[in-house]
């Protein structure tokens, strides 16, 4: 894995995270209403996981704060479990808590990588 390889999955992330943000512009209840709307983002955030998993193990040890254990489990959920139930709860808190911190974490990430090839 290169850095290359990881700014290119960081910033597929932001792009994710970013999407999320704005299919749940209009609130819980549309989300909860909509399944045009769940499904646009239970696919980003199954996207987004993806691309998080992707990561090289040297650059997720710089991001301590991230559990990235949990995010590879979310997507193995959302990706395997849809006929179990997906709880939207739990995907509107992915949505609204849980990404924001992510894109926070993946930006200060953005700087690591890219001090490193500066540095190079």
């Amino acid at each position: 894995m290169t850095d290359h390889d990881d700014l290119v999955y960081l910033e597929h992330i932001l792009e994710c995270a970013s999407l999320i943000q704005s299919y749940t512009i209009n609130g819980k209840h549309e989300f909860m209403e909509s399944t045009f709307v769940q499904d646009a983002v239970l696919r980003r955030l199954q996207i987004m996981a993806e691309s998080t998993q992707r990561l090289s193990d040297d650059l997720k040890v710089k991001g301590p704060e991230v559990n990235w254990r949990a995010l590879s489990g979310f997507r193995n959920i959302l990706v395997h479990d849809y006929l179990g139930g997906i709880d939207l709860e739990r995907v509107w808190d992915a949505a609204k808590i849980y990404t924001p911190e992510l894109e926070v974490a993946v930006r200060e990430l953005i700087v690591v990588v890219s001090n490193r090839k500066t540095s190079e």
